[in-house]
């Protein structure tokens, strides 16, 4: 049976990742018919997170967790993905802000050949609820990446993504971003070498106690566009 590995990074998160958790494997057990574990990829937080991961992980066999002595959401996927042998790698924010339905569409999606599958907040039929300086700054982002690499994928940083073992063997190593940048670069690069891509719409509520500083995720994302787009990887 095909295995899949639902990837959580988490940073000083010790308030919600019980809950979380729960209602994560509440939902995969009603209704994801594979094999599956969550993986909680603690990034070097400073509260009690490491403490509760664990704390869970001796409370279900289906979750398991690592730790890592610095800070970088794509730091933390690239160490869970990495070490994964699992058929299918995935990962989604702990607040949960995207509506778990559109998880079993994600991992469908690579069952049937798809090398990589995003949750996209930006087509017709998906449902957000997001500040408009979030909602211009998404839109803005990627319309940049559109005119500059013509790109096809609508949603580069919504943080809810799965990919075949094959496209994360081979496209992950090549990422230099450890941070928030991760998620483009892996969707640019992808496209560049051939990899099939789905956009699944989903539904999707901004957390009011989101810590993600939009101006500097944008800039810093700006910056990694320039370097691909005039520094491209051999």
């Amino acid at each position: 049976m095909t295995t899949v590995d639902v990837v959580i990074p988490v940073y000083n998160e010790e308030r919600v990742l019980t809950q979380s958790i729960n209602t994560l494997r509440q939902f995969l057990e009603k209704n994801l018919a594979y094999n599956w574990t969550i993986i909680i990829a603690d990034n070097a937080s400073t509260d009690k997170t490491w403490q509760v991961a664990q704390a869970l992980c001796r409370d279900y066999p289906d979750v398991v967790s690592l730790h890592l002595d610095e800070k970088g959401r794509g730091r933390a996927l690239r160490r869970a993905w990495l070490d994964s042998t699992a058929d299918i790698v995935s990962y989604m924010d702990v607040d949960l802000s995207t509506d778990l339905e559109a998880f079993p569409k994600l991992i469908q999606a690579i069952e049937e050949g798809y090398d990589i599958a995003i949750g996209s907040r930006l087509m017709p039929g998906s449902s957000i609820k997001r500040s408009f300086k979030r909602e211009l700054t998404s839109r803005g982002y990627n319309l940049l990446i559109k005119a500059m690499f013509r790109s096809k994928f609508s949603d580069a940083q919504c943080g809810f993504k799965a990919l075949s073992n094959k496209a994360t063997r081979e496209l992950v190593p090549l990422i230099k971003d450890q941070k928030w940048f991760f998620d483009t670069e892996l969707l640019i690069l992808a496209e560049q070498k051939g990899y099939r891509t789905k956009d699944v719409p989903v539904a999707w509520i901004e957390d009011p106690d989101s810590r993600v500083s939009v101006s500097r995720t944008a800039f810093d994302d700006v910056k990694g566009l320039l370097r691909l787009r005039f520094r491209p990887p051999s």
